[in-house]
């Protein structure tokens, strides 16, 4: 009978109960300041899409009522994730993004990332519990374009709010120091609708939490919390991650077939299918000191890959040959450091990038049967050359150099003339990879405070896209990477999608 009342209440009073079960990576759905009409939050596995409803007169004043999916979490963190609203609205000031709060109590102490009907974005807080939600620092209005990427970062006390429309850099909208915000706090999705009689919806994807490292450390002393294996449609920028880990692993090439994937972990090699699933390692004989410098020829055959050899210059990297199915590797180069970057469309020539008793990191073409090795680039000291990879026609070898200053995508004849560049921005544009049908060119780009020479992991990147025709590149995700995301090539073979690697 008390079961009964207690549901019949909830329906008659349109109130939401907490549901303490997982919904996706959160932990809680519930209504906050027991709005007059009741919310809801569903996640749907095939798409990795949740879908928000809620109700609420506000998020302001010194009281608040919404909807809010959440999980607790501690220290700092990245939250990211794409927004849009369903339908036209009520309201233009409905409001959904981001929350951090110290408890579920109405009046909590809290700073959000909000997004607004109207296409108002706007950092707002509140910095003690019953206080009055303060007046935002920075109002900005964004074109409304169907939805909005929306980053809320924790650094110590400080929050910071940046916000992006599709295919843009992320832009700073605001910054606060919440000097008493506790160290433990909920973190999670909202929405409200800015009318107790409305109940409105939205849905949110690429949710993505990660967990950065400690800055002050030594590289070497950074330690992630783990690695996520994703695969991305590049059309929409709609991505999913198909597998996650506690270890650290790089680098993904998509096998010939389109069904798995190939990674590296531990100085070996991976297969797992598209959809998901247990790693299935694979046989590379001797070699079981692999980077994640490794690839697939052009027929499907062969893969290269980048064993260390020990005691030898620059940490013995070795570019060798096997068969795809796994086997005995056969030694290409002779130098080192070498490391693996590109295949010719004939399969009987690898790029390599390597040193040769200078500094310099310079490209090589080397032939696979005999080891001979040609130099495309010729840098002088203080410039840098990597990432070689060849267009499906041949005609063209892809690659990121800083001869300019900053590092850039360029390209040049097989030959090694004809140099031409092809990004100019403030980024450093990193590892272009070209989809099987020649026309797009797929790249990591560096914040500019990154030495253009340096490739580190555990930073905010970008991935970008652009014509290999020419145009200006696109953002098409935002993700906490570096060093081991997308090294080498993992386009599809329908050239439809990318898979890569992001850090949490």
């Amino acid at each position: 009978m008390k079961t009964y009342l207690l549901m019949l209440f909830v329906i008659l009073s349109g109130a939401a109960l907490a549901q303490d079960k997982p919904i996706g990576i959160f932990e809680t759905s519930t209504d906050i300041g027991k709005p007059k009409k009741g919310g809801s939050a569903q996640y749907d596995p095939a798409t990795q899409t949740y879908t928000l409803k809620g109700g609420g007169y506000n998020i302001w004043f010194q009281r608040d009522e919404f909807h809010y999916l959440y999980r607790k979490i501690k220290g700092d963190f990245i939250l990211n994730a794409n927004f849009a609203f369903v339908g036209t609205g009520k309201e233009p000031n409905r409001k959904i993004g981001w929350m951090v709060r110290e408890s579920a109590d109405a009046d909590a102490a809290h700073v959000s990332a909000v997004a607004h009907g109207g296409g108002l974005t706007v950092l707002q807080w509140r910095l003690l519990k019953g206080a009055y939600m303060r007046d935002p620092e920075d109002e900005i209005f964004t074109p409304k374009k169907g939805y909005q990427i929306l980053q809320l970062e924790r650094a110590g006390k400080r929050f910071t709010m940046k916000v992006a429309q599709p295919g843009e850099p992320l832009q700073t909208i605001g910054s606060k120091e919440m000097e008493t915000m506790k160290d433990e706090v909920l973190a999670g999705l909202f929405i409200s609708a800015h009318n107790e009689d409305v109940v409105e919806e939205a849905r949110v994807w690429n949710v993505r939490i990660s967990r950065p490292v400690d800055p002050t450390l030594k590289p070497a002393e950074q330690k992630i919390q783990g690695s996520r294996l994703e695969t991305m449609n590049v059309a929409d920028g709609k991505r999913k991650v198909i597998y996650e880990s506690s270890a650290r692993f790089e680098a993904p090439n998509w096998l010939p077939d389109g069904k798995k994937l190939l990674f590296n972990e531990g100085g070996s090699l991976y297969r797992i299918p598209v959809e998901g699933g247990t790693p299935e390692k694979l046989n590379t004989g001797f070699a079981d000191r692999n980077n994640n410098d490794h690839g697939i020829s052009f027929d499907g055959k062969m893969l290269a890959i980048s064993h260390h050899r020990q005691g030898l210059p620059g940490g013995g990297s070795t570019v060798y040959v096997l068969p795809l199915e796994g086997g005995t590797p056969k030694q290409v180069t002779q130098a080192t450091p070498s490391y693996w970057h590109g295949w010719s469309p004939n399969n009987k020539e690898v790029l390599v990038v390597g040193q040769r008793g200078t500094p310099i990191f310079d490209i090589y073409k080397v032939a696979v049967d005999t080891g001979k090795e040609v130099n495309l680039t010729q840098n002088v000291a203080g410039s840098h050359a990597d990432g070689p990879e060849y267009s499906p026609d041949g005609k063209w070898i892809y690659y990121n150099g800083s001869s300019t200053g900053t590092m850039q995508l360029w390209r040049m004849k097989p030959d090694g003339s004809g140099k031409e560049q092809l990004t100019f921005d403030e980024y450093n544009d990193w590892f272009p990879h070209i989809s099987p049908d020649g026309k797009w060119i797929a790249f990591i780009s560096f914040m500019p405070d990154i030495d253009p020479g340096a490739h580190p992991a555990n930073k905010h990147v970008m991935l970008r896209l652009m014509p290999t025709a020419g145009g200006a590149p696109r953002v098409i995700a935002y993700l906490y990477g570096g060093q081991g995301t997308i090294n080498v090539p993992s386009w599809s073979p329908d050239s439809k999608q990318i898979a890569f690697v992001s850090y949490f």
